[in-house]
């Protein structure tokens, strides 16, 4: 007797074969990722990565992770509640806290989990939290984890954010933003978004991610440009993966708060310390710029520079307030055909594509490089509008 079709058991290959439809899709959409390996010399011209101060490779940098690495091991052996905050966790933090203007600083193993940390220990059920639109996936995750109650606020919207911390029903309240935003560059006003959470009693926290190192005189982030780090209601949050050339993340602000971080951030709690050459490489990159604040000038010279070349070239192209550059696509394949030949010059582009984009608007991305000089920018500007598909 045959046996009931949903009884049957299905072939092990079977299980995922769902899978193979979705990369069909993603492959027909123009939407398909892979992973490709670099050398180290890396591309001819890099304007994809997040090296925004030319650290990465500093003498001074490597040098100092591979003290780290010597001394400490390879890896920081535990949470950092258990046995795996080292010295350099706490120097490195004290640092940060002091370049930044906050009281103090927490440090994570990316600025992913910063993030995720940040925003799940701030925000609890029957809290109540505005976010713009545009913000990084990591903190739409946090939101989403937080179990609060999330209200999207259209991107830049300040009336509309006044609206929603008005008409709020819940009792705490959290203003999430970033001060650069990844995808286009564009600056938030944080000034306005401050007093309008001031008004309305609620906290601010801040993803300065892409402003480490680029923004302010001494490349101290945007709200230390802005006269707000230290602000007892204001937590920012940073990457180690950027300006400072190395990886890991950051929380600062109030003291009280990077208490209460500790003991209830799970991506802190139950994740192994950053590895030590991190922290170290970190450390150094932090010093260098300390004695080097005009690396930051140039990251924007440098972009103001790419914006004007594009620009004249007739490019769709993005005002450059900080250190991204975002330059429209006519789809998402178009982008990966302009990337493919861009590379194929010796000038390595991003390549940002739905769902990485809010708007579904695909574009390359360009990052400045404090490190290259007028002709490379030049020569780059060129390789970029001449392999525009047609």
């Amino acid at each position: 007797m045959d046996q009931p079709a949903h009884d049957r058991q299905p072939p092990p290959e079977a299980v995922f074969a769902w899978l193979d439809d979705s990369a069909r899709r993603r492959e027909r959409a123009g939407l398909r990722r892979a992973v490709r390996v670099r050398d180290a010399a890396g591309p001819g011209i890099d304007l994809a990565g997040n090296d925004y101060l030319g650290l990465a490779t500093h003498p001074e940098v490597t040098a100092a992770a591979a003290r780290a690495a010597a001394v400490w091991g390879a890896g920081a052996g535990a949470a950092r509640v258990v046995t795996g905050t080292i010295g350099l966790h706490h120097e490195l933090e004290r640092e940060l806290a002091a370049f930044c203007g906050t009281e103090a600083a927490l440090v994570f193993s990316s600025g992913y989990l910063a993030n995720l940390g940040a925003v799940t220990a701030l925000c609890r059920p029957g809290s109540l939290v505005a976010a713009d639109t545009a913000n990084h996936a990591s903190l739409i995750d946090g939101c989403r984890l937080s179990g609060a109650e999330v209200v999207d606020v259209p991107h830049h919207d300040t009336a509309a954010l006044e609206k929603v911390l008005a008409g709020r029903r819940r009792p705490r309240a959290l203003v999430v933003t970033e001060s650069v935003f990844s995808v286009d560059g564009d600056l938030t006003d944080l000034a306005e978004v401050r007093s309008v959470c001031r008004r309305h009693g609620a906290g601010l926290l801040v993803d300065e991610a892409h402003a480490l190192g680029v923004v302010g005189g001494r490349g101290e982030g945007a709200l230390g440009a802005a006269g707000l780090a230290g602000s007892p209601d204001t937590v920012a949050t940073v990457t180690l993966s950027k300006a400072l050339g190395a990886q890991g993340g950051a929380v600062l602000g109030p003291r009280r708060v990077i208490e209460h971080v500790i003991n209830t951030a799970r991506g802190f709690l139950f994740d192994t310390g950053v590895a030590p050459a991190c922290a170290g490489g970190a450390l150094a990159a932090l010093r260098v710029l300390g004695r080097e604040p005009e690396r930051a000038a140039r990251v924007r010279a440098v972009a103001a520079r790419l914006h004007a070349g594009l620009a004249a070239a007739g490019l769709p192209v993005a005002p450059a307030r900080a250190g991204v550059v975002s330059v429209r696509a006519g789809s998402a394949r178009h982008a990966v055909a302009w990337r493919e030949r861009c590379r194929e010059a010796g000038v390595e582009v991003g390549c940002f594509r739905p769902p990485s984009v809010p708007d579904r608007f695909s574009r390359l991305r360009l990052t400045a490089r404090a490190d290259l000089t007028d002709d490379q920018v030049d020569g780059a500007v060129t390789v970029i509008a001449d392999c525009r598909p047609g």
